[in-house]
């Protein structure tokens, strides 16, 4: 693909060809040398200037990851192994100091006129990043501390689960401290939302008890309860098995692995429980003071909070009320697609009636048993294969990363979401996951089975990230970034993708396909309504509901979802839609140039940016072609 020079060098070399540079002539030769050598020495200290930059970004980047000790584990990296983030205010306090310092050094010994193009993007994105950070910690506090989507209750366990290899004795050692660790790391969390309730900042009446259980999960079992070790706790079931492995392959021995288990117990009933105990009781205490009221409009300022929100969200200038009516228009041009779909399978009745029928009728779900969760998962890898031998007819480039698909677990299935993506670790230790939640089988319709292992696994999330940290010649900080309507917008549109590639034969997985389409559009209605228009939580069920095929289980969790993470879910339709403008627009103006192979590259070569910029990366990569 040929890559067009930069604006701003041939400026450049137009203003020294004007400043004293003898015009060439048919015969000068020795003149077209010299100007060749200009040019070529004008590349060459881009190139070398983009280096000593990039080299900047490393430094910054690993001191970044030592002062997140998380980070470096999901990294794959064994950097303070043993230790979790601080999240003390004091810490963010710091933390945005150090920021804002990094950003004026870099001003300071970098001028962007002398970087390549690469190198321009880099120093834009890291000054958008502090933008971006400046927003997000002017409103400090409005993001709920604990939720049944998120928080360190929930994410402790799937963290040391997931993230927490232990090949080592060393590292079974530093589970254990991390196990000691969680008074401190835990405790600071619960000092924030204790922070955020003292300024009037709580979720929602209803949010409270999925926290509890979400805690209690965590702390029953063995060696919490009086039970035997044949029903552990999570953590304990973890943690056994990672020594077990190691006694098993000969790295310890069995009294070794007996000291650890020793030890572990020890940590789990001396920090673990202790630590989940007051939150639980302090959750529990609080619960008197939380109201019914949904959206971001009951905090104070909370219609500036939700503007700064959907502009972090989807990058865009978007208000609400544009947001609200977008979605309105294609939740209709959706339905009317669905429409012709019930004509193709002759199904007799409304819309509102097809979608009934499709919640409820057996044909269209797996038995809720451990045999119909284990089909699925089976299923759903084989239609990745499938997509994988299918994609070098749309892709130049493909991730090195593995991927599978894996059911949520048990600890954490209840609340969390349908479906999600966790990338690898950039070294190949741990694959790409594709997590399913299959809880509730009937919240898990086969008509969506295929859209959805598009979306999270190939070609969505698993290509578009794993290509991300795979890329060369690029800082970390853009490798690891991450722009949500970029993103979720990538995983939409790689729902639609494969109906342009042939896929989707069956009218119904097409339908399927539709209904998850139609789910985002619903989406930017019911986010703007909760959070500007002051729907409740009920009024926003009841629309997806009427106006989608999910399931009323599904429905409500989404809605419980929109409602702690504001603007969040708008981001993937107006992302998906701005990389399908940019697409038509680029296969229109190129004609029999327009190659979909080459757009992909495009799209997926820079990694994450906000929208802005990938469509500046369109419009020159089309203007290199004419």
């Amino acid at each position: 693909m040929r890559i067009a020079p930069s604006v701003s060098s041939l400026i450049l070399a137009a203003s020294l060809a004007a400043c004293g540079a003898p015009s060439p002539t048919p015969d000068s030769s020795a003149s077209d040398a010299s100007s060749t050598q200009t040019v070529a020495d004008l590349d060459a200290g881009k190139e070398a200037e983009t280096e000593r930059l990039n080299a900047w970004f490393e430094t910054k980047f690993n001191e970044a990851i030592s002062r997140n000790p998380m980070s470096a584990t999901f990294l794959g990296s064994r950097e303070n192994y043993d230790k979790w983030n601080d999240v003390s205010e004091a810490a963010r306090d710091a933390e945005m100091d150090i920021l804002r310092a990094n950003v004026a050094e870099m001003r300071e010994q970098f001028d962007p006129a002398n970087l390549t193009d690469q190198g321009k993007l880099s120093f834009r994105l890291a000054e958008y990043d502090l933008e971006r950070d400046e927003i997000a910690n002017k409103w400090r506090g409005y993001d709920y501390t604990f939720s049944q989507m998120r928080g360190a209750h929930a994410g402790i366990a799937s963290f040391l689960i997931g993230q927490h290899k232990v090949t080592s004795k060393s590292d079974a050692e530093a589970y254990i401290s991390r196990l000691q660790g969680i008074s401190t790391y835990l405790g600071q969390h619960l000092a924030n939302a204790k922070s955020s309730a003292e300024r009037g900042i709580r979720p929602p009446l209803f949010v409270y008890d999925f926290v509890i259980e979400g805690s209690g999960n965590v702390i029953t079992g063995y060696p919490f309860e009086g039970v035997g070790p044949d029903e552990p706790s999570p953590l304990y079931a973890d943690f056994k098995g990672k020594i077990n492995a190691l006694v098993t392959n000969g790295t310890i021995t069995q009294d070794e692995a007996d000291e650890l288990d020793f030890q572990a117990r020890g940590a789990l009933l001396d920090h673990v429980y202790p630590t989940y105990a007051e939150l639980i009781q302090w959750v529990s205490d609080d619960k008197a003071n939380a109201t019914a009221d949904d959206g971001a409009w009951k905090h104070e300022n909370g219609a500036d909070y939700y503007h700064d929100r959907l502009s972090l969200m989807t990058t865009t200038d978007m208000s609400s009320d544009e947001i609200h009516e977008l979605g309105l228009a294609e939740v209709d041009r959706i339905h009317g697609e669905m429409r012709a779909i019930m004509a193709q399978v002759e199904f007799d009745g409304t819309l509102q009636e097809f979608f009934d029928f499709t919640r409820t009728d057996p044909q269209f779900f797996k038995p809720n048993t451990d045999e119909g969760k284990a089909e699925y998962l089976a299923e759903a890898t084989a239609m990745i294969d499938t997509m994988r031998e299918a994609l070098p007819s749309v892709f130049n480039t493909f991730p090195k990363a593995e991927m599978e698909v894996r059911a949520v677990e048990a600890f954490r299935e209840k609340a969390a979401g349908k479906a999600f993506y966790q990338r690898p670790a950039p070294d190949g230790s741990r694959p790409g996951v594709y997590y399913a939640n299959l809880y509730r089988m009937q919240d898990m319709p086969l008509y969506q089975m295929e859209a959805l292992a598009y979306h999270e696994g190939i070609p969505g999330h698993h290509m578009q990230l794993a290509i991300s940290q795979e890329l060369t010649g690029i800082p970390k900080f853009r490798k690891y970034g991450g722009f949500t309507a970029y993103t979720e917008g990538w995983g939409l549109y790689s729902e639609f993708l494969p109906k342009e590639m042939g896929f989707y034969e069956d009218p119904y997985s097409d339908f399927g396909r539709l209904a998850m389409e139609l789910w985002r559009a619903a989406r930017l209605v019911v986010d703007t309504g909760l959070h500007e228009n002051r729907w409740t939580r009920e009024q926003a069920i009841d629309y997806l509901l009427t106006n989608t095929p999910n399931p009323e289980g599904d429905c409500r969790k989404a809605i419980e979802r929109y409602i702690v993470m504001p603007g969040q879910a708008t981001a993937y339709k107006i992302g998906m839609l701005k990389i399908l403008e940019l697409r038509e627009n680029a296969r229109e103006r190129l004609g029999d140039a327009f190659d979909i192979r080459d757009f992909h590259d495009v799209v997926l070569r820079d990694g994450p940016v906000p929208l802005q910029i990938l469509e500046e990366n369109i419009e020159a990569w089309i203007l290199a072609q004419t």
